[in-house]
């Protein structure tokens, strides 16, 4: 029988797992200053459907297919395109930003496939999720049946979907209290972060296809 207390840790872990900022997070903060929370959480439910995927991967061990040298190959080059793109069209339209801007520019669309591509082409985030949540996996299946191990699995998912939420506030509320100036400078880093992700993520592409 799970406890409380236990199903609550793995709550936390899934916080834990997306809190750390990287490309799906300057993204989310862009979003979310520009276009205001929808735009922010649709950009974070596009990179939890990709971390979904990427532990039913695991759980259906299915990883060997990410050892394939081409697919990669192929990860780290598209991810560092998706990266680099979306980082130069942030700083570009954070030069037009003004506290008065109409929102809702971006599309949902957009806003969810950026996500999406984000993580889902994004190597170290699949090596994170094998580590991870394949010992997490590994450590409830030894000691909890098939049932307790699919409940520990939606507690990490539910921590993944509150920090979303969590991240959609806190990037679509600081428009109401920051200068115009401020939130430009904080879309310039947001940016910048978004293409120097890519340019790592290109030169890791370019890395493995060449040796």
């Amino acid at each position: 029988m799970l406890s409380g207390g236990l199903l609550l840790s793995y709550v936390f872990l899934g916080l834990s797992l997306a809190a750390p900022i990287g490309p799906v997070n300057s993204a989310q903060i862009d979003k979310g200053i520009k276009n205001g929370f929808l735009h922010a959480w649709i950009v974070g439910a596009g990179a939890v459907t990709a971390d979904g995927i990427f532990m039913a991967i695991v759980y259906l061990g299915f990883t060997h297919f990410i050892n394939i040298p081409i697919i990669q190959v192929f990860l780290w080059l598209f991810g560092a395109f998706v990266l680099i793109y979306t980082g130069i069209e942030s700083i570009t339209s954070g030069k037009k930003l003004t506290i008065n801007q109409t929102r809702n520019k971006d599309s949902l669309l957009s806003c969810y496939l950026t996500g999406f591509f984000m993580s889902i082409t994004n190597p170290l985030s699949i090596m994170f999720w094998i580590g991870i949540y394949g010992s997490v996996l590994a450590k409830v299946a030894t000691n909890y049946g098939h049932i307790e191990t699919i409940i520990c699995t939606s507690m990490i998912f539910l921590g993944l979907t509150l920090w979303d939420v969590i991240m959609a506030i806190l990037s679509s509320g600081s428009r109401k209290f920051l200068h115009t100036n401020f939130l430009k400078i904080i879309s310039y880093l947001s940016g910048i972060s978004m293409i120097a992700f890519g340019i790592y993520f290109g030169s890791q592409g370019v890395k493995a296809l060449v040796f």
